[in-house]
């Protein structure tokens, strides 16, 4: 975010690589970032597929088509109204988070309809983890931990969004921080806070965490709520998640869709997907990710939530790669600085730690990269589709760059070569008004401002 704060150029990360690092690398990622939400897509597709089971047996191709026919439409020709359909999916995504949440708190002091305290109980017997794959001790217990937390990757996906529309944003030097800053306390609040209170109201040895339906009947929350004997919890999160899955699916064929839009104006991609409809919608780019909506069609073949499973790891294997290069670019950006004796002062934020925080990012997403599919290596275990979807993008990124590099002939930028300079003056030439300071009531924006 340093550097959509200094330079907020269309595209975000995809741009700053080319300026910072090397344009093969932009054209990499690009690509990565296009395929990231062509798989997203059918992903999403799949989960309301699978959410809508918990109501009824149904063909999974029926509902894959009625949310793909409406993903296309509001793409196609209601995008005037897709702020304010988004405005209320996360708002109701925000009070379902907050109410769990105060659901969560109540129970475990005692107040749901059984009365019973829970407290810290399940944090000392059964223990917050569990044997994995049939491992025991330490090692089962570690291996638990560690696929839970490559999994959740994926429900991190696109947090590092809004540098793309950092061109468009209103003196990005002050909210750009802002936006950033926000980001992290809505994580903390509505991630790692709920994650805290499912630790105290669900034992990690209850069978229903192996509910392998995908329905909210496998959600911590649902399944405190039925052991507490709150019964109307399960219909309540699966309709507000439902809305959650045609939001995901919506975003990613717009974000896509500009991606792949903005690489071909770069000349980085065919310049069919530069024509645009009178409404200024580049509908040759949207329909081209309506296309991977077939995907969810699999669905026919193996059960909706074993399909899910495969796409997310496809998502998941995208976003580290992309969080890599977002890693690898401010690197450069640091030790461009350093090498052309420009001081942090002179810049419109500084992170706090760096470039130690960076060096550590950067390694724990290559190692989490590089295990994301350990369990096919373990004996007994192997799975040639999980092991596709957690590392078929490892190649296909490095052909990409190194395929680009060969044809361009293009090379990394020297470091004192980094137009960093250039860009502080064009922040010094255009002032931005002061940052508002939030008092009272006004506090709380953080949250959906």
């Amino acid at each position: 975010m340093h550097r959509s704060a200094l330079v907020p150029l269309s595209g975000g990360i995809i741009r700053h690589a080319d300026y910072f690092v090397d344009p093969a690398l932009s054209f990499a990622n690009g690509w990565n970032q296009v395929y990231s939400n062509m798989v997203a897509i059918p992903a999403e597709l799949v989960a309301a597929a699978v959410i809508l089971e918990f109501w009824a047996e149904v063909n999974n191709a029926i509902w894959i088509v009625v949310f793909g026919f409406l993903i296309l439409v509001s793409n196609l020709c209601f995008i005037g109204v897709y702020g304010e359909l988004e405005f209320v999916f996360a708002l109701l995504k925000i009070m379902l988070i907050v109410g769990l949440n105060i659901m969560a708190l109540v129970i475990t002091c005692g107040g749901g309809p059984n009365g019973e305290t829970y407290g810290f109980r399940y944090w000392r017997d059964p223990g917050p983890f569990v044997d994995y794959l049939g491992y025991t001790g330490a090692l089962g217990h570690f291996l638990g931990f560690w696929t839970t937390f490559s999994n959740a990757v994926y429900a991190y996906a696109g947090i590092e969004n809004i540098s793309l529309a950092a061109a468009e944003t209103q003196s990005p030097r002050r909210n750009i921080p802002i936006a950033a800053k926000r980001i992290f306390f809505r994580v903390m609040l509505f991630y790692v806070l709920s994650i805290f209170m499912v630790g105290m109201i669900v034992p990690s040895s209850d069978p229903e965490l192996l509910n392998t339906t995908g329905t909210a009947a496998q959600s911590p929350f649902v399944i405190a709520a039925n052991n507490a004997g709150i019964k109307i919890v399960p219909s309540v999160i699966n309709a507000i998640v439902l809305t959650s899955a045609w939001s995901a699916g919506n975003t990613a064929v717009l974000n896509g869709s500009r991606m792949l839009y903005g690489i071909a104006h770069h000349g980085h991609a065919p310049r069919i997907f530069l024509w645009i409809n009178r409404y200024s919608i580049p509908y040759v780019s949207v329909s081209f990710l309506a296309v991977f909506m077939f995907l969810g069609f699999l669905t026919l073949s193996k059960s909706a939530n074993v399909v899910f499973i495969w796409l997310q790891g496809f998502v998941a294997v995208t976003t580290l790669v992309n969080w890599m290069v977002i890693c690898g670019i401010y690197l450069r950006f640091y030790y461009g600085c350093k090498k052309q004796g420009i001081q942090r002062s002179e810049l419109p934020w500084k992170g706090p730690f760096q470039p130690y925080a960076a060096w550590v990012a950067l390694v724990s997403f290559t190692i989490l990269l590089l295990t994301g599919g350990y369990s096919v290596f373990l004996k007994g275990h192997w799975d040639t589709e999980t092991f596709v979807s957690s590392y078929i993008n490892i190649p296909v990124f490095l052909l990409l760059y190194f395929g680009f590099k060969y044809w361009k002939g293009t090379k990394i930028i020297r470091l004192e070569d980094i137009p960093i300079r250039h860009f502080i003056e064009i922040a010094d030439a255009n002032p931005e008004p002061e940052v508002e300071k939030l008092v009272g009531w006004k506090r709380l924006n953080i949250l959906w401002s």
